[in-house]
C-alpha cells in the first residue's frame, strides 16, 4: 500500500521522505491555508521533495472555473494531480481533465456509488472519508471495502486513496481492505513507526552492551 502524507506542512514533508516513507502528498485548501503560504509555492516545493502524486485541490466549484484552475496547478509539475469534489461539475471537470492526460483525485467521497462514477469519469483516485463517516456513526471501513469489490468486479484502474484516517487502526484496516493508498497526517505515520515494546527492546540492548564494556 502505498502512503501519502496528508499535510501542506513541508518541514514535515521533509522529514519522512528522508526514509523513503512518502510514495505522495494530498494537501486542501485547509492546509494550505495553515502554511501561509501561497498554494503554487507549496505545491512547487513539495514536487521537488516526493517524486509521487500530489494533490492540489481547486477552489473553484463551477466546471467551467474548475478546468482552466486545474490546468494552471497541472502546469506546476508533472506530477500535480488535479483534487476535484465529488459533485456533478466536478465529475464534469474530472471528466475534461482525463481527456486531457491529467490526473484527477475525487474527493470527498462518502458511499461506493460516488466512487463508481468518480471512476467511470476518468479519475486516477478516488478519496473515500473513512473517519468522518465514523464520526457520524457508520463502519467508514465498510466503504473500502465495497469500492473494492466494486473496482475489481469491473476491472477500473482507478486507486482507492484512503482518507480521513485519524490513527493507526485505521492504516491497518485500510490495508486489509484492499485500499491502494491511505493518505494521513505526520502524526499518524510517527504513530505506527513507534511501538513501547520496540522502545523497552532497544534500551535493553544497550544497556546489556553497556554492561559488557565495563571492566570486570
Amino acid at each position: 500500500m502505498k502512503i501519502f502524507l496528508d499535510t501542506a506542512d513541508t518541514d514535515e514533508i521533509r522529514r519522512f521522505a528522508a526514509s523513503g516513507l512518502v510514495d505522495g502528498v494530498t494537501t486542501n485548501p485547509s492546509l494550505v491555508a495553515k502554511s501561509g503560504r501561497s498554494r503554487e509555492d507549496v505545491l512547487t516545493e513539495i514536487a521537488n521533495l516526493v517524486n509521487g502524486p500530489i494533490s492540489g485541490e481547486v477552489v473553484a466549484t463551477d466546471a467551467d472555473e474548475m478546468i482552466p484552475e486545474g490546468r494552471e496547478l497541472a502546469a506546476i509539475h508533472p506530477n500535480i494531480v488535479i483534487k476535484v469534489p465529488m459533485t456533478a461539475d466536478g465529475l464534469k471537470a474530472c471528466k475534461a481533465f482525463s481527456d486531457d492526460g491529467i490526473r484527477v483525485n475525487v474527493t470527498l467521497i462518502f458511499q461506493p456509488l460516488q466512487a463508481l462514477l468518480a471512476a467511470k469519469a476518468g479519475a486516477a483516485f478516488v478519496s473515500p472519508f473513512v473517519g468522518r463517516l465514523d464520526d457520524i456513526g457508520h463502519d467508514g471501513m465498510q466503504i473500502i471495502r465495497e469500492i473494492r469489490v466494486i473496482f475489481d468486479n469491473y476491472g477500473y484502474g482507478t486507486e482507492i486513496l484512503a482518507a480521513s484516517l485519524r490513527h493507526p487502526q485505521h492504516v491497518i484496516q485500510a490495508a486489509i481492505e484492499g485500499a491502494d493508498c491511505s493518505t494521513l497526517p505526520p502524526s499518524v505515520l510517527d504513530q505506527m513507526i513507534k511501538h513501547p515494546l520496540t522502545d523497552i527492546g532497544l534500551e535493553k540492548f544497550l544497556a546489556d552492551h553497556r554492561a559488557s564494556q565495563e571492566p570486570a
